[in-house]
């Protein structure tokens, strides 16, 4: 009899310290995130290349920075992070770059372990953290293969014109065929379903049962690309959005869409979102990209910048609220003062540009409005722009947020940007929850 009650009482405070240290699931509650039944605003970053990282040293990971990285944002309040899943293709120009590797899928139904190993162990040392991960699956664009990859493994597009470097149009005519081919869109939910099925070997769950994720992400900025695609889009959109819902019932679903820049109007982007298996919606924010200034009168131009970046909120905002849903400013970026790459260059009017949005964010926490979160662009953290010939990425390079098609230093916010990590704890303490 005290044996039992003893091993019983054991088994009783067990669970209530487990119970304690739990880390729930990110939830939605019609416009609002919730965790544990609690309002979840954020302010996150993006680090899309974590999982390599997080790979084993003598495959080619860092660890030790990785562990560095994942402090060092937890001190600075960022709960929330975007990470790229994993790359497709192997070491072979496409549009003209040097798409980031080791690549996760290297071809038709051949995965490589060394990534999946660092997944399981950057959603390990997460959960330690009580931070959370956006996972994409793939890329519109071609730095980590994507669509593109896929139609070339499909024979869509062959080797040489894969490789070559694209004009936009181009681009759009190229890319706008994955919607239609349906091959390579088989290719893509097998590669989904594998990752939705995996186990982790040290944490022991499916991936589907794994806390740290907070939502999955069909793709990197899929657009139609042209017109005539978009009815194929939508409907690519929502059998990849039902086929996740039905095999993870416990995680949240995006698209990982633009805004209207992306999908070629407004009312598309409403029609995507308002999807049951879609629970928010993502808006990312290029003002460089999107030709709302030019380099030599930006400091004319700022203010101009801020009060477009309002409107283009302000428009998905109001969609969101309609539909009863959250919205995420998923990506937003500026270079540095003077578009220096240098991490001695100032960032005066990159902070006053994140302030604006750091702004809105406690702006619609305090009115209950649907923007609930927003993830820089992107995390340099503890990496070194290297000494190129050219300021882009090759092989060996430390990566640091920028992707390899665009200059290394950008758009990174580095560990020494003292000043912008002051921004973002000043702004932490501002959110209520």
């Amino acid at each position: 009899m005290f044996k039992t009650a003893t091993i019983s009482a054991l088994i009783f405070v067990f669970l209530i310290n487990d119970t304690a240290a739990q880390h729930f699931f990110v939830k939605r509650q019609q416009h609002n995130f919730t965790i544990n039944n609690k309002p979840y605003h954020f302010i996150g970053a993006n680090l899309w290349y974590a999982t390599l990282l997080a790979m084993p040293d003598e495959k080619g990971g860092d660890r030790k920075r990785l562990l560095q990285e994942l402090d060092f944002l937890q001190q600075q309040g960022i709960t929330n992070l975007r990470i790229l899943i994993g790359a497709q293709g192997e070491k072979k120009l496409i549009n003209g770059i040097n798409p980031v590797h080791p690549a996760l899928q290297l071809a038709t139904g051949k995965y490589n372990d060394a990534v999946l190993e660092g997944m399981d162990f950057l959603l390990q040392q997460l959960e330690k953290r009580n931070m959370y991960g956006v996972f994409f699956f793939s890329n519109n664009w071609e730095w980590s293969g994507g669509f593109l990859q896929y139609l070339n493994w499909h024979n869509k597009i062959d080797d040489t014109t894969l490789a070559k470097r694209y004009t936009w149009d181009e681009n759009r005519d190229l890319t706008s065929k994955f919607y239609s081919c349906n091959e390579c869109m088989e290719d893509y939910w097998s590669f989904v379903k594998m990752i939705l099925q995996h186990t982790n070997k040290l944490t022991g769950r499916k991936y589907t049962n794994e806390p740290a994720i907070m939502a999955w992400e069909i793709a990197n900025e899929p657009r139609p690309m042209r017109p005539y695609a978009i009815e194929a889009y939508k409907e690519f959109l929502q059998k990849t959005s039902a086929l996740i819902k039905k095999e993870d019932t416990n995680h949240l679903l995006t698209l990982g869409v633009e805004g209207y820049m992306g999908t070629e109007n407004i009312a598309l982007f409403e029609t995507i979102h308002r999807d049951k298996n879609v629970d928010y919606a993502t808006i990312h924010i290029w003002p460089k990209n999107w030709s709302w200034y030019s380099d030599s009168t930006f400091k004319n131009d700022f203010d101009s910048v801020v009060q477009k970046t309002s409107e283009y909120i302000k428009v998905h905002e109001a969609v969101m609220m309609k539909i009863n849903k959250p919205l995420v400013v998923e990506e937003f970026g500026l270079p540095r003062d003077n578009f220096s790459f240098s991490l001695q260059s100032p960032v005066v009017y990159r902070n006053k540009y994140y302030e604006s949005i750091l702004q809105y964010l406690i702006k619609s926490e305090k009115e209950n409005s649907s923007v609930a979160g927003i993830n820089f662009w992107a995390m340099g953290g503890f990496g070194k722009p290297a000494k190129n010939e050219t300021p882009f990425w090759k092989e060996g390079d430390d990566l640091i947020g920028d992707p390899p098609m665009e200059e290394q230093g950008l758009n990174a916010v580095f560990s020494s940007d003292k000043s912008t990590w002051n921004l973002f704890r000043k702004y932490k303490g501002l959110l209520k929850k």
